[in-house]
């Protein structure tokens, strides 16, 4: 069993040199998440540089585990909201998007009412949670401005709604009133905006 180990260990270093800043027994189990997501067609990359950002940041091995495992639940929940063709870019920011607070249903929505690529909609959405705007406001406003706003348009939506938060406003209000400017009313139903029309 121990030389089966140390087999391991020295396979999984020759695979990838960067996980052998972990311990011997977090760096299996990492590998182990990574090789089972790419046995179901998710990329591996984004998984590994969860584990090492957790290493630079001095997090204990369970710990670091843990997260991993959790990107490779939701990388595996946003391929099955957007789909088998989605790009590994879209993936992330769609998990990035669904840890934000957004359901699986938002990003189906996003996927039938804008054009690929999706990255940055999933991307602006995910920054207008952090920042603090309640995940059904920020849900219903991306998926009303997906269907015609260019990436630029949802980039400055962002900055503007960031800059009023910056100045005072509440996250919620910041973004009602920009959404109202562009023609978006977010009210009681915000939480279950109408499902767009599929994409041509």
């Amino acid at each position: 069993m121990m030389i089966t180990a140390l087999l391991l260990i020295v396979q999984v270093a020759a695979q990838d040199p960067r996980l052998e800043r972990l311990d011997p027994a977090t760096r299996s189990l990492v590998v182990s998440v990574v090789d089972s997501a790419k046995a179901v067609g998710l990329p591996g990359e984004p998984l590994i540089q969860r584990a090492l950002e957790g290493a630079t940041k001095g997090a204990l091995g369970p710990r670091i585990v843990t997260a991993v495992r959790r990107l490779a639940t939701d990388l595996g929940t946003a391929r099955a909201a957007l789909g088998a063709g989605v790009t590994t870019p879209e993936l992330e920011a769609g998990a990035a998007a669904l840890r934000a607070g957004a359901g699986p249903d938002v990003l189906t929505h996003l996927r039938d009412a804008r054009r690929p690529p999706l990255t940055m909609a999933l991307a602006v959405l995910a920054d207008l949670v952090a920042s603090g705007v309640p995940a059904d406001s920020a849900s219903a406003v991306v998926l009303a401005l997906a269907p015609s706003a260019r990436d630029a348009d949802l980039v400055e939506f962002r900055r503007a709604v960031e800059r009023d938060i910056s100045l005072g406003a509440p996250p919620g209000a910041a973004a009602a009133v920009r959404a109202a400017n562009t023609g978006i009313r977010l009210g009681a139903d915000a939480g279950n905006p109408p499902r767009p029309a599929s994409r041509q």
